[in-house]
């Protein structure tokens, strides 16, 4: 059977990736989908996905939802889409593609968007039961029913980008993981000695073995075939009982090389400027599977999406041209924060080196600077929060000194360069090609006045999202030099921000979310049931000024019980599998033996796992909902309350074991741990809190990590506030020093009630002192100087909370009302849920996921009357 184009000229794209979809948006922007035909030839099972974040499917993301394939827009622009259908010839000739099916199209274009392959060395037994590839869904959902059919030790043999998130895929998936990376050094292509010096230290922290410099030499297999270990170069051998290949890919250029194309001696198909193949004038080539004009094979999205636009621009016969492009990167590997720009690796004549790092804290930062002072580029490894303006300063010499870009917040004059630092002409989406110039215009020119109204119209941040960030600085500093009064308000509902909303409620003392809507909210929203954005933030509000309003800070109380968000609907952690974890307070770390028994003997008898935190508390998982206020009760009988893990409240007081114990030690720093976290327990705040207390500066809490971190001197305390051990991370900054027992617990009262005061929805406190005006200096003048003479309504505050505090657990436990809604089936109270269920691990328990459904066409009915078969 063959498809004839008759008068209508007919394209014909062979390969539905992330490219390819970008080059049928392309074609639909110039309106070549209304004056062609246009059919797409989709090997995989599922239309165009976002395969960049593909390790977000062992995160809880869907296949639907990395999906990038809008059906609307297949549809309403006519393409015929043929899913699980790959073309298997072309016939230059004739001009026709044939596909596996047996249909046979003739194109007037033919544009080939076959992406590449996993490149598999060619050791022993490489295609043995339990060795895998890392490249489609399809891999990932074989790697997941492996891996829960009892695999425990897995190996990635690669140390790049894709290897490192192979590698976390396989610790989150439970398994003992390895990484054998034959580089000398973690990914290699983009970060230097330095920069992979870090993330090795940060990643084998992480529970994973790196082994570099060495290579696979053979897959070792038993009797049956399936894998038992790997053998290195260097003499080795690892006991594994899966591999996962991932060591680079290579252009999927086999069907050129069939249609007689010329490709390049490493592979690629051959291409000019203009993406069209050096070889026919009717074929195009985009994206991994071709040797551009410049030589390179480019394997990231950002040089397919250029590619993609120019071969569009060709065949609607305007002028486009792609040269090479900007290979920068950013990325967050087992969440860390990688990226580099630019001239990394410093190969530029007479370029000088700027670095700075800090070992303990995984931070490595190195721009390459030259002799004329210009940024050429640069290695972060981290923290990667200034790499959005970085980029864009690449080619130009910066208005600041080079070190003082690298210093982190905190350490020093670190330079906090906002847009306007930023030339027009700099590259602010490198996936999009945007320019600064072009946001502006669609803010001067367009009229958008939002973020997602200037994606829609220059595609920025719609690609990696790595810009989105500058992005919003630069609407919001355009739209503010215009002229125009920026909407800061909390969401649709609310005008105010979170700081004016605490405000009103504080001096009205309004004690209702709906009071507060009805009054105080926009027009359009008064006697409306409000969204999830500002719900939950007024909850927050409602519940740290309870005992000064008069309103009940119990979360679970009338209308704040709908309030709430999914944790704090049921006081527990919402687990992947719709299980819950329990984490009682262990104030400062110290526990009972007797305690430590009740423990075990619960977890024991309700089959939860078990697991110690870094917050120096113990997590019990696996909890079904039912279960919840039969925990609690056997907890508080022996003495434990709610440690609030689920809420937006202090978590911990870590401590170290102070003077009483370690001969370093200056100060009892546990009982000053635990007087600090049964003085601020259940404090509801902006963001959640942590704390800790070190005895003596050699730091063993790691206190300088913490929103407000307390350090022992000879003399008495040093508060240090704002700091954050998380995925940014940033040192604390010195408050105040050598305090007395009293002027430290009334500095920290001050600190956060100003914070929770000030601070905007889900902001952490180091978010949040790098933003208010005058950062640390102001907050040093606010709760130290008392300049705003607000100090004694702080404390006044805090004192209120302290008396006021009351137990959750206890309080739902003992009230027959709010333990109804502990149930999984409102109709059928005692039936638990079938789908929470659990296999066993290492002597315990993990969740027992169901696989997702392997369908070969999964849109067969997904577009009535297309072609799709």
């Amino acid at each position: 059977m063959t498809a004839t184009p008759g008068a209508t000229p007919t394209i014909v794209l062979v390969g539905h990736g992330m490219v390819g979809q970008r080059f049928l948006e392309a074609l639909a922007e110039r309106g070549l989908t209304a004056t062609h035909r246009v059919v797409v030839l989709c090997e995989e099972p599922r239309p165009a996905y976002d395969r960049v974040q593909l390790t977000s499917y062992f995160s809880g993301r869907t296949p639907e939802d990395l999906s990038m394939t809008d059906m609307e827009f297949i549809k309403d622009h006519g393409i015929e889409l043929y899913i699980g259908d790959p073309a298997e010839s072309v016939d230059r000739s004739a001009r026709t593609v044939t596909a596996r099916s047996g249909l046979t199209f003739a194109y007037d274009t033919l544009v080939l968007a076959t992406g590449s392959y996993p490149f598999v060395p060619p050791v022993p037994n490489k295609d043995a039961e339990g060795c895998f590839v890392y490249r489609t869904i399809e891999d990932l959902l074989a790697i997941e029913e492996y891996a829960n059919n009892g695999a425990q030790v897995g190996a990635v043999v690669g140390g790049g980008l894709l290897g490192l998130e192979a590698a976390g895929a396989l610790k989150g998936l439970g398994l003992t993981s390895h990484v054998v990376e034959f580089a000398p050094r973690l990914m290699p292509v983009q970060v230097d000695e330095g920069g992979g010096a870090a993330l090795l230290r940060t990643i084998e922290g992480m529970g994973l073995t790196v082994h570099t410099g060495v290579g696979t030499q053979e897959i070792v297999t038993d009797s049956a075939g399936a894998v038992t270990g790997m053998k290195l170069s260097d003499g080795s051998e690892l006991a594994v009982d899966m591999v996962v290949f991932s060591a680079g890919v290579r252009p999927r250029d086999q069907l050129a090389r069939d249609a007689g194309l010329a490709v390049g001696e490493r592979g690629g198909i051959t291409v000019d400027e203009q993406c069209r193949t050096v070889t026919d004038p009717h074929v195009f080539a985009i994206g991994e599977c071709a040797l551009a004009a410049d030589g390179r094979v480019y394997g990231l999205v950002a040089p397919g999406y250029e590619q993609a636009a120019t071969a569009a621009a060709t065949i609607a016969d305007d002028e486009a041209s792609f040269t090479g492009a900007d290979l920068s990167t950013k990325l967050k590997l087992l969440g860390v924060d990688v990226a580099s720009f630019g001239d990394a690796h410093g190969t530029a004549e007479d370029c000088l080196d700027v670095v700075y790092s800090d070992s303990r804290a995984g931070l490595y930062k190195k721009l390459v600077i030259g002799r004329d002072g210009t940024l050429l580029g640069g290695v972060l490894v981290g923290d990667a929060e200034a790499y959005g303006t970085l980029r864009a300063l690449t080619g130009s010499v910066p208005p600041v000194a080079p070190e003082s870009l690298v210093l982190p917040a905190g350490a020093g004059s670190g330079a906090q360069l906002g847009p306007s630092a930023l030339p027009d002409e700099a590259i602010i989406c490198s996936c999009h090609n945007v320019s600064k110039g072009m946001i502006r215009g669609a803010v001067t020119e367009h009229s958008c006045t939002t973020v997602p109204e200037v994606k829609k119209c220059t595609k920025a941040g719609t690609g990696c999202g790595s810009c989105v960030k500058v992005l919003g600085q630069l609407v919001t500093a355009e739209l503010e030099a215009s002229g125009v009064e920026v909407d800061k308000g909390l969401c649709d509902c609310f005008g105010q921000t979170r700081e004016e909303l605490y405000e009103i409620v504080l001096a009205l003392r309004i004690t209702s979310y709906r009071e507060l809507l009805d009054r105080h909210g926009r027009e359009g929203a008064r006697g409306g049931d409000g969204c999830e954005v500002c719900k939950p933030a007024v909850a927050s509000i409602l519940a740290s000024l309870a005992p000064t309003i008069g309103a009940s800070g119990y979360v679970l109380d009338g209308e704040q019980a709908a309030l709430q968000d999914t944790n704090d609907h049921f006081l527990a952690n919402l687990q992947k599998n719709g299980s819950y974890s329990v984490v009682p307070r262990i104030p400062g770390g110290e526990i009972a033996p007797e305690k430590l028994i009740v423990i075990g003997e619960i977890a024991r008898d309700f089959g939860l796992y078990t697991k110690i935190t870094g917050g120096q508390r113990i997590d019990m998982f696996g909890a079904r909902v039912e279960q919840l206020p039969l925990i609690w009760a056997r907890l508080v009988d022996a003495g434990f309350e709610s440690g609030h893990a689920y809420g937006k409240s202090l978590r911990t007081v870590k401590s170290c074991v102070g003077q009483t114990w370690c001969r370093y030690g200056v100060q009892d720093s546990v009982r000053m741990a635990i007087d600090l976290e049964l003085r601020y327990r259940g404090l509801r705040s902006p963001h959640k809190l942590k704390s800790a207390v070190s005895g003596c500066a050699r730091e063993c809490a790691e206190a300088q990590s913490k929103d407000f971190g307390v350090i022992a001197t000879s003399n008495g305390w040093n508060l240090y506030v704002g700091g954050n051990g998380g995925a940014t991370p940033r040192h604390a900054d010195l408050l105040a020093q050598d305090l007395s027992d009293a002027e430290l617990v009334r500095l920290i009262d001050r600190f956060l009630m100003f914070y929770i005061r000030t601070a905007d929805r889900l902001e952490r406190t180091s978010t949040w002192l790098e933003r208010i005006p005058g950062g640390l200096d102001h907050v040093r003048d606010v709760v130290v100087d008392d300049s705003l003479g607000i100090c004694a309504e702080l404390e006044e505050l805090m004192t209120a909370h302290v008396a006021y505090y009351r137990d959750e657990w206890a309080e739902t436990i003992n009230d027959p009302e709010k333990l109804a809604r502990f149930v999984s089936f409102v109709n059928a109270p005692d039936t638990p849920d079938p789908v929470v269920a659990f296999v066993p691990e290492r002597d315990q328990m993990k969740p027992d996921l169901p696989l997702l459904a392997i369908g070969r066409r999964p849109l067969e009915d997904a577009l009535e009357g297309s072609a799709q078969r």
